[in-house]
């Protein structure tokens, strides 16, 4: 039982003579209790932060041929996931252009989804379409990176594809094919 004891203190001698005082004793075990039904109240009726995933819409297994979507090489950019957290990157058709090697930041990836999308969007009238083509040689972190570029970037359209083995001779002849340490 919790009390707060505010009696004055021992006797003293000598001096004026006072009258007694009498002490008051407040018993605190009803606020403690009302302080832990609080304090059980709000643990209960906090709503706690939910995990948020992203929406990813995958392909039926059976049918392969069905519902593919022709992209137009004028409006695509191809990003090629490879080692040491480096991407490369190019427009078009794969071979028909150098690719370029870049990070994951916001300085590089980010700034080239924007600026890209926003070419791409002057000179077709049509939003940028994104492939993401992770090689074997790429980690889960690369691919959860570029899928949130292009979430932040608003990226309407991409899509995660197998990657071609003349994107992989680039990515070996680029030094992006290594064993990840």
């Amino acid at each position: 039982m919790a009390e707060l004891d505010t009696s004055g203190g021992g006797k003293h001698k000598g001096g004026k003579v006072r009258s007694k005082k009498q002490s008051t004793r407040v018993d605190l075990t009803a606020m403690v209790d009302l302080a832990f039904l609080l304090i059980t109240f709000f643990i209960m009726t906090t709503t706690l932060a939910k995990p948020k995933a992203m929406d990813l819409t995958m392909p039926d297994k059976d049918d392969k041929t069905k519902d593919q979507l022709a992209v137009k090489a004028s409006s695509s950019l191809t990003l090629l996931l490879g080692s040491n957290d480096k991407l490369e990157w190019y427009l078009g058709e794969a071979g028909k252009s150098a690719p370029t090697i870049i990070g994951y930041g916001k300085d590089d990836l980010r700034k080239l989804l924007v600026e890209k999308g926003a070419d791409i969007m002057k000179a077709t009238g049509k939003p940028m379409i994104v492939l993401i083509k992770p090689s074997i040689k790429s980690t889960y972190k690369n691919v959860v990176s570029a899928l949130d570029e292009m979430n932040i970037t608003n990226v309407q359209s991409y899509a995660i594809v197998d990657i071609l083995p003349i994107e992989v001779t680039d990515l070996q002849k680029n030094g992006l094919y290594n064993d990840t340490k």
